[in-house]
């Protein structure tokens, strides 16, 4: 029988595995997951067939259509190995309920892959104490400080859908010896824009996590109503959060523009793209005929955000 702190610890690295997902990396430090309960989450705009003839979110054949679908062939023998070993056998699966957010395109996608601009902003602004690092171009190492840590493998990308790949450890206080966990974290994006020309996004993530220990396994089973609800909110405001980043884009591009030069944990190419990517926004968000003189502030760089990404 696993011991009080094991308890308290056992929602710590669900989160650590689904902080590490995707653009949603920390919301003041955490994201977290569940095993799917018997009831159905809007999908995405041309996400899965009629909703009656599905199968139950969850279910064996709704995890396997998920696999199905995935570019696997677009991605090297490892990382298909390493995607498949954790998602053919998950302890948890969750799929996080759709959210629709008014977003520029490519300040979504850019957000989307890198970040650890999340994390700067957040840390510019005091409400996160996770400190993040890039381990390459697609790959970021976030702790938090008090013996969790997590790697995220950002292995395909492209306009509708991101495959990341965690691998997360807590070592802390709470528990006598490291535990471990690994997750496949799906986000699925489609994109519509409106008559007023602003663009909606729409995305759900299906989460994969996979726990070592089957005492871990069965806490987390127990605690999965609590760990759920958490994630969907964590999920919807960070999903807010990246609006507002793109609405003040649009709107203030020059405070914007000064936010970028000065964000902590960010490599300078990627304060520069994310500058561009500011710039971008706030473009296409004069009116027709109207001219900006906004430019980035940051020194130039390579353009580290591709159209489509796969390893």
């Amino acid at each position: 029988m696993m011991d009080n702190s094991c308890t308290r610890f056992t929602p710590r690295i669900i989160l650590t595995l689904v902080v590490g997902c995707s653009i949603w990396v920390t919301l003041a430090g955490n994201l977290q997951a569940q095993s799917t309960p018997a009831r159905r989450f809007p999908t995405v705009p041309g996400w899965g067939g009629n909703a009656d003839n599905e199968p139950r979110v969850g279910s064996a054949a709704h995890r396997k259509s998920i696999l199905d679908a995935l570019p696997l062939d677009r991605l090297t023998p490892a990382a298909r190995t390493q995607i498949l070993s954790i998602a053919e056998n998950p302890t948890l699966f969750r799929q996080l309920p759709s959210q629709a957010i008014t977003c520029d395109k490519d300040m979504f996608l850019f957000l989307t892959r890198n970040p650890d601009v999340l994390v700067g902003l957040w840390d510019l602004m005091d409400i996160t104490k996770v400190q993040s690092r890039r381990l390459g171009p697609y790959q970021i190492e976030a702790a938090d400080g008090v013996g969790t840590v997590c790697k995220v493998d950002l292995v395909y990308g492209d306009a509708s859908q991101h495959i990341f790949v965690v691998d997360g450890s807590y070592d802390g206080k709470m528990t006598p010896a490291p535990i471990r966990g690994k997750g496949v974290f799906v986000l699925h994006s489609s994109y519509a824009q409106g008559s007023n020309g602003q663009t909606t996004v729409s995305g759900t993530l299906d989460c994969f996590v996979q726990l070592e220990s089957l005492g871990v396994d069965l806490i987390a089973r127990t605690l999965s109503p609590i760990i759920g609800r958490s994630a969907d909110s964590n999920f919807m405001q960070t999903a807010h959060f990246i609006a507002q980043v793109s609405q003040s884009s649009s709107h203030n591009p020059s405070a914007m523009l000064d936010i970028a030069d000065r964000l902590p944990q960010v490599e300078p190419p990627i304060r520069k793209a994310f500058a561009d990517t500011i710039v971008t926004v706030a473009r296409r968000g004069q009116p027709a005929g109207r001219n900006t003189s906004v430019q980035p502030a940051v020194a130039d760089a390579k353009d580290r955000g591709p159209r489509e990404m796969a390893r």
